[in-house]
């Protein structure tokens, strides 16, 4: 796809596309956001649900590193929503508007960091469309969703369970992991997110100081998972990532419910030459959790990567 298209309004600042701020276009009658923070190399930021919002991505350690592009997924604001909306946000359409955005932003070649939802979107894209990426970052992904993930997912969440039995807080947690297969409106689904939050950590609770706030301030919107025919977006990435070119870093967190370190090891497996990290005293956010050593395996990555692409 190009990045010009008839269709495209370009009301970004004049200051250039990778300036500090939020930056605005329009594509195809459908804004597209991003937001840049931080110097340095460029690292493209998809954070996940799909519809969680952006800013729970936030990661100012690689900040002080790297210059992050953290995109706002369409569908994730009133004015970026598809006509099909709540269905149609397919890997296919999400990667489409990731190609213009990259295309946008004026450098040879950006990384690629997708988180959790993300990751699934950041792996379709480097597969697919990987001629401006110099690295990918798949952080709290999995290489299939369907029914085999759905069961490990359960299995991680009943030993959630079990190590919080006695906890005043876990019959919440179950009561929103119960209500996610009703989801229909956008309140319903923030709720929920907030209500399974403390699953999502190593030890949600023994900090929970430091990151109610955090849970308290997350958004979200209602967000299918189906194409535009009400088809499911099922993923399996198995065959097609023993082909992966791109260089590849994988992370996640040992106490991950939800794409834990069993998906972790196998798409390590599967990509050529992938380095995986391992972050022991994290869960589904590490960035959160253990940001210094997050942010060092990542600008590590892109340094070398990125010096690799540029001598090649």
């Amino acid at each position: 796809m190009s990045d010009r298209l008839p269709s495209q309004h370009d009301d970004a600042p004049a200051s250039g596309p990778l300036s500090p701020g939020t930056h605005t276009y329009t594509l195809a009658g459908v804004v597209q956001r991003y937001h840049v923070h931080g110097s340095g190399p460029v690292c493209v930021a998809h954070s996940g649900g799909p519809g969680i919002d952006w800013e729970y991505l936030r990661m100012p350690a690689l900040e002080e590193h790297l210059t992050m592009v953290y995109v706002e997924p369409v569908g994730t604001a009133p004015d970026s929503r598809l006509p099909t909306h709540p269905h149609g946000y397919t890997r296919e359409r999400y990667s489409t508007f990731l190609e213009v955005l990259v295309n946008r932003l004026g450098v040879p070649e950006v990384h690629l960091l997708g988180h959790s939802h993300g990751a699934f979107v950041a792996a379709y894209h480097a597969l697919y469309r990987p001629e401006r990426l110099a690295g990918v970052v798949l952080y709290e992904g999995a290489p299939v969703t369907g029914p085999e993930h759905g069961a490990e997912a359960a299995r991680m969440v009943e030993a959630f369970a079990a190590r919080h039995a006695d906890h005043p807080g876990l019959p919440g947690v179950l009561a929103a992991f119960a209500a996610l297969s009703g989801l229909s409106t956008d309140e319903q689904t923030t709720a929920a997110a907030r209500g399974v939050l403390p699953s999502y950590f190593a030890d949600f609770w023994g900090d929970e100081e430091r990151l109610a706030p955090f849970r308290d301030a997350v958004r979200a919107t209602y967000i299918s998972g189906l194409d535009e025919d009400l088809t499911p977006d099922v993923i399996d990435d198995r065959a097609a990532l023993k082909g992966l070119e791109v260089p590849a870093l994988v992370v996640v967190g040992r106490h991950d419910v939800i794409c834990g370190v069993r998906w972790a090891r196998e798409l390590d497996e599967l990509i050529p030459d992938s380095d995986l990290l391992v972050l022991e005293n994290s869960g589904h956010m590490g960035h959160l959790e253990e940001p210094d050593l997050f942010a060092e395996a990542v600008r590590r990555f892109v340094l070398r990567t990125g010096a690799q692409q540029a001598a090649g």
